[in-house]
């Protein structure tokens, strides 16, 4: 009983000890005389004759930022130090400005979302109503929409339109960037 208990873990071990041996060890996929199939830029290196090295000096180029454009809309903010402050600390005379640092900060703005409300009064003659001759009542025309019924304006549907073919934006993902904005508008009523 006891040989057959020792026997299988023998077993087992050797077992383990192939495996481990199959997943970690040398692969036996070579074949003889492999090594030799891709040396074909060896044996070009040791043909071509390489020229004496020289003392190559090599400077690197720092990093350079590109200016940001002129174009672009501008908001100028004058950080200087309070009136109080711009006396001498050691002979209380006052300072004079002897030049200026300038640095750029981008600032992006993201989408605004706004409701256009269009409101149409209603109009009635009191005169007709009282005389009871006839009830007109006058309201301007309801302005004409992209969509029949529908509460797009031009804006959002050229929005929906580059985001997905020019930027190629899936319209679920469109579905959560409108809910940022707490604005429940589908795939479905994005797609039709």
């Amino acid at each position: 009983m006891l040989s057959q208990v020792l026997s299988r873990c023998q077993y087992l071990e050797e077992q383990f000890r192939v495996a481990q041996h199959n997943k970690f060890g040398k692969s036996t996929e070579g074949h003889s005389g492999q090594g030799e199939l891709f040396n074909e830029a060896e044996e070009l290196a040791s043909e071509v004759k390489t020229p004496e090295q020289g003392a190559i000096s090599h400077t690197r180029n720092k990093p350079k930022r590109e200016p940001l454009p002129e174009e672009a809309p501008r908001e100028v903010l004058v950080r200087g130090t309070a009136e109080d402050e711009k006396n001498c600390d050691c002979c209380a005379s006052e300072l004079h400005c002897i030049g200026e640092d300038k640095s750029e900060k981008l600032q992006f703005i993201p989408a605004q979302v706004k409701v256009i409300e269009h409101v149409r009064p209603k109009y009635a003659c009191r005169t007709c109503e009282k005389d009871g001759i006839s009830n007109t009542v006058k309201q301007a025309s309801v302005p004409r929409s992209v969509i029949t019924k529908g509460y797009t304006t031009p804006s959002l549907l050229s929005q929906i339109i580059t985001s997905k073919y020019q930027y190629e934006l899936p319209l679920y993902r469109q579905e959560a960037l409108f809910k940022q904005h707490g604005i429940e508008l589908s795939c479905k009523t994005m797609a039709d």
